[in-house]
């Protein structure tokens, strides 16, 4: 038997946005555990704004497991929070009645700063540094700094060895601005390797005395590009039907659903979406080819692919939760038939 250093991770209920919170539970397994081998564990709720201090219990309940490359037997235990009886979910719980569906493939990127002492990593105590172009895809000391390529390789290394399908990074357009790529297939499952791929991001920099800031415009009223989570998606129907006919209709029911949408991609969004630095307006929808000021793009290859394929949705900010901006991006396409007569029979 082999003692297992099992880091049960969950979000906070504070809001607008959550936090992420773990603990270390210690396990013994004769191999590395299977997800339905792990226990629900308690914890105070009082303390995380999930419950009263005269009634402070709240369940973890684990729904994904992944192995923890930092530790000697170590696993990373994406959790669910449960009421006290460890079946009702918790009314901060944003996964579990969430929209799910393994044909609908999910790729989000996760731009994000790097803060140190109080301002993003780079910028000197007082201005701003030399304005944006050499800092996306940048190379070299006076365009990256000396700390954050080996944050972010160490960072890519630990979610391949958890499991995670990271896809890539980048430096961003701001100095001290990266990103991260995760591609999951179902909203769940896309979503919880977000949620530990934020989480290993998070506890990397404390040892570097870095803080990761998520808002969406940090930087205020400037014209420093703010940070998104643009969610690149695809239904099964998408990929091997489509059409342009459907497409139209999908973007139809995407404008007239636009409120639904802003609502959970991200507070303070009408700060970045301003309709400059390549994005839309917050209040207004509209899509284009290969156009990166438009709510969704709209990639050269779907339409020379007859109309099949992912899109773009570029609204969503770094600090939405995944879990919703999948789902809602489920519940709009779910409005749109898939054959061409029952589209015309709900337009009529």
């Amino acid at each position: 038997m082999t003692k297992y250093k099992l880091e049960y991770i969950w979000l906070d209920g504070y809001t607008p946005v959550p936090n992420l919170r773990g603990k270390t539970q210690i396990k013994e397994f004769d191999a590395f555990p299977e997800l339905e081998q792990l226990p629900l564990w308690g914890f105070d709720g009082s303390s995380t704004m999930q419950a009263e201090g005269s009634n402070s219990d709240c369940v973890l309940k684990p729904v994904a497991i992944f192995p923890d490359a930092a530790r000697t037997n170590g696993a990373l235990v994406m959790c669910e929070v449960m009421m006290p009886d460890g079946k009702t979910p918790h009314p901060s719980n944003s996964r579990a009645t969430i929209l799910d569906d393994e044909g609908a493939w999910f790729g989000f990127e996760q731009e994000y700063f790097f803060y140190q002492d109080g301002r993003p990593l780079g910028f000197p105590e007082s201005g701003y540094p030399a304005p944006q172009g050499p800092y996306y895809t940048g190379v070299g000391y006076k365009n990256v700094g000396a700390i954050a390529r080996e944050i972010v390789e160490e960072h890519l290394d630990l979610c391949l060895a958890a499991g995670i399908n990271h896809e890539g990074i980048n430096a961003e357009v701001a100095k001290g601005q990266w990103e991260f790529q995760i591609f999951g297939k179902g909203s769940k499952r896309a979503a919880d390797e977000m949620w530990i791929a934020r989480y290993l991001l998070q506890r990397l920099t404390e040892q570097y005395g870095i803080d990761i800031e998520y808002h969406c415009k940090p930087l205020g009223d400037t014209d420093w590009n703010g940070s998104g989570m643009h969610a690149n998606f695809s239904t099964a129907f998408m990929r091997e039907t489509g059409g342009k006919d459907y497409f139209e209709a999908l973007m139809k029911a995407f404008d007239e659903n636009l409120e639904d949408h802003i609502a959970v991609y991200g507070p303070d969004n009408h700060l970045r979406l301003t309709g400059k630095h390549e994005t839309a307006p917050w209040n207004k929808f509209s899509y284009g080819i290969a156009d990166r000021g438009a709510s969704i793009r709209v990639p050269h290859s779907f339409i020379k692919n007859d109309y099949k394929g992912y899109l773009e949705d570029r609204r969503p900010n770094s600090q939405g939760c995944p879990y919703q901006i999948a789902s809602q991006i489920l519940k709009t396409i779910a409005l749109v038939p898939t054959s061409a007569e029952a589209r015309v029979s709900a337009a009529a």
